[in-house]
């Protein structure tokens, strides 16, 4: 399967490229907006990667993919107009891509607090938590075969391969490492009963692989 990665070159979307690449079932395509960015995509296991802005047109970047995961995201520190042009919008265009060339599968991570911006602690958090909502209500109004998975606070401690894994979580108290975020993510890919499916996840006590299988 080609996976097209959308926001590789950021903190999950490395780690992402990494497990692709070591895939012998996927081929990571990796989506950047610099082309200085592209030997070290490459470096990590990209197959391939292929210049595209989520504020311009991006049809041409989902060509011969098969599936996309959207790691992309503006943060909350750019400000609310960059925010809702990448998190948003971008996320949005790329849905309407992804319909009209065919590519179903679609996972896209997203954040807890999505469906509930106000719980954001900042200003800038609640405008973030609410253009990530946004999209993912797109997306699931969309013909996609599409799986949202929404990760606590993210770290960037080394990955433990057990999560704790909910429809809706009673506690957002805990964190969750990136590269764990990241193997959710890839192992998703192909199972089918994480289709048209929504989840909350944590750091936690399941291995990834058994949690999975009980969405």
């Amino acid at each position: 399967m080609n996976v097209l990665v959308v926001g590789a070159n950021g903190g999950t979307g490395q780690i992402i490229i990494q497990l692709l690449g070591r895939s012998e079932e996927h081929h990571a395509i990796a989506m950047i907006r610099d082309e200085t960015q592209a030997n070290h995509l490459m470096e990590l296991g990209a197959k391939a990667t292929v210049l595209a802005d989520l504020e311009k047109d991006i049809e041409q970047a989902l060509q011969g993919c098969d599936a996309i995961i959207f790691a992309a995201g503006s943060g909350s520190k750019t400000g609310a107009d960059k925010t809702k042009s990448v998190d948003e919008a971008g996320a949005m265009k790329l849905i309407d891509a992804a319909e009209k060339l065919g590519v179903t599968r679609f996972i896209m991570l997203s954040s807890v607090g999505a469906d509930n911006p106000q719980m954001g602690p900042t200003d800038s958090m609640k405008v973030y938590l609410k253009s990530k909502g946004i999209a993912d209500e797109y997306l699931k109004d969309s013909s996609l075969n599409y799986t949202i998975v929404r990760p606590g606070r993210l770290s960037y401690d080394d990955g433990i391969d057990k999560i704790t894994l909910a429809q809706k979580l009673n506690d957002y108290s805990g964190s969750i490492a990136r590269e764990d975020v990241a193997k959710v993510l890839v192992e998703s890919l192909t199972l089918q009963n994480t289709y048209k499916k929504t989840f909350e996840i944590l750091s936690g006590q399941m291995s990834i692989t058994e949690a999975l299988q009980l969405v």
